[in-house]
């Protein structure tokens, strides 16, 4: 191999990771030491996103290809370190409300999705559009409630049905939200702290203090020893994606092979989606650990809950930059018009429908849980958490960890979606019917939100 400065192709890689942890560092430092970026409220992987993407803008050779790759794979890696964390013990508290959480979040999606198919059929059917891709319209929740990870990953499934551009549709989308996130959750804060109604904390972002007790679990393996112990959370992240490419691949090939219509629909969807199958083989892994311990077979617990969420973090701040940097807003010539109307209405239906909703849901709790749920279905989680965090620096209300505990139900009740994913893009009959069930699921969400009993949830609970 050449070694010499002759073989690009052997830095490349390093060349664009290096250049992204700049781009990091830089949007940090940034956000400590310039007051309006810090009141923005604006998370430092969106900032650099944001930076990286004006510099590519400005004739920055980036290579785009290398940030789609990050944003596909991130978005898995982060997800399965998360879904490999041991449960805390008391995570069976406030099950119901944590259930109806879920349901919130799906219902969002479907509000979302209710409202992006009727700008995008209509634009296509009055004509003003006229060459609009029907099914475009499910690339708000998309975009809106999942982020940039799943916006590329169903853009470029729309991509291969014929929707030119969907890939960067979806994804300026998600960067829309989560200006709509900062800007608008910024805005109802200061509103409501003038009307006397929420207490908004002026408080110097700090380095917090971690116990050994959060840094280690009884009976974990040590911290050092013939393996480092963050060696041994990678290689299970790692082990349990490629056992999410082996499953993924194995169902792919049977559906092609024996039920090739079936496959033709499913099979974009499988490998769009390999965060979820991922984060199920994660929890599966989980599971069989524990009771390798309760047997005995095996004497130590391998995971490690500190790092794992530092892993995660790192794969999700990861993925956000590179999924804001990849967008390219040139490519949005003759889809400007459904991306402003999709985003201005996907801001405006959300808000109306989390205030009626959380008023319902978080009755001790409301300002702080309508923020956070705001903040994560039009950015991402850690756009919710910032927002709660303005107004509950402590934590002292559950509004923060509903946000974790109803996205493991959201992604159970979100199983359905995916089928309405791909049945909407097979013909303009199909955008109907998964239009009409959009709109059916939406009411069971809203039934079981109402029907479903549970403990009042309480702030000092």
């Amino acid at each position: 191999m050449d070694y010499s400065s002759a073989n690009i192709a052997l830095w490349d890689i390093i060349i664009q990771m290096g250049t992204i942890a700049i781009v990091l560092l830089l949007s940090n430092l940034l956000r400590r030491n310039i007051k309006f970026i810090r009141n923005s409220l604006m998370p430092t992987a969106v900032l650099g996103g944001f930076i990286l993407f004006i510099a590519r803008a400005l004739g920055y050779n980036f290579n785009s290809d290398f940030l789609e790759i990050l944003v596909y794979h991130g978005i898995a890696l982060g997800f399965i370190a998360m879904s490999l964390r041991i449960p805390a013990k008391n995570e069976g508290e406030g099950v119901a409300t944590s259930a109806k959480t879920g349901a919130t979040i799906i219902g969002s999606y479907l509000i979302q999705a209710i409202i992006g198919l009727i700008i995008t059929i209509g634009l296509a059917y009055t004509k003003i559009v006229p060459n609009m891709f029907k099914a475009a319209g499910i690339l708000l929740p998309m975009g809106f409630g999942q982020g940039p990870g799943q916006a590329n990953n169903i853009g470029a499934m729309y991509e291969t049905e014929g929707f030119i551009k969907g890939r960067n549709f979806g994804l300026s989308i998600a960067a829309a939200g989560y200006l709509v996130a900062c800007i608008v959750g910024v805005i109802v804060i200061n509103y409501l702290a003038k009307k006397g109604k929420v207490k908004k904390y002026d408080h110097d972002e700090v380095s917090g203090s971690m116990s050994v007790d959060a840094f280690q679990d009884e009976n974990e393996i040590p911290v050092a020893e013939s393996v480092d112990r963050f060696s041994i959370q990678m290689a299970l992240v790692l082990i349990v994606y490629l056992a999410t490419f082996l499953l993924t691949w194995g169902i792919t090939s049977f559906l092609s092979t024996y039920m090739p219509g079936v496959g033709n629909t499913l099979n974009t969807l499988f490998w769009g989606f390999n965060f979820i199958i991922g984060s199920a083989l994660a929890i599966l892994t989980r599971v069989i650990f524990k009771k390798l311990r309760k047997t005995r077979f095996m004497k130590r617990q391998y995971q490690n809950n500190y790092l794992l969420n530092r892993i995660s973090g790192f794969f999700f701040d990861i993925m956000i930059i590179a999924g804001i940097a990849a967008i390219d807003i040139l490519d949005l010539k003759g889809l400007w018009l459904p991306f402003i109307l999709m985003s201005v209405a996907g801001a405006a239906v959300t808000w109306f429908y989390l205030r009626w909703i959380c008023k319902k849901l978080y009755r001790d709790y409301y300002y702080e849980g309508l923020l956070g749920m705001y903040g994560m279905m039009t950015g991402t989680i850690s756009s919710g958490v910032m927002l709660i965090r303005e107004i509950d620096p402590g934590f002292r209300t559950p509004a923060a960890n509903q946000l974790v505990t109803g996205s493991s139900f959201a992604i159970i009740l979100g199983v359905p979606m995916l089928v309405l994913i791909a049945l909407a893009v097979r013909s303009d009959t199909m955008v109907f019917v998964t239009f009409g069930l959009i709109v059916i699921y939406f009411a069971l969400m809203m039934l079981f939100i109402h029907k479903v009993k549970g403990k009042k949830s309480s702030p000092d609970k």
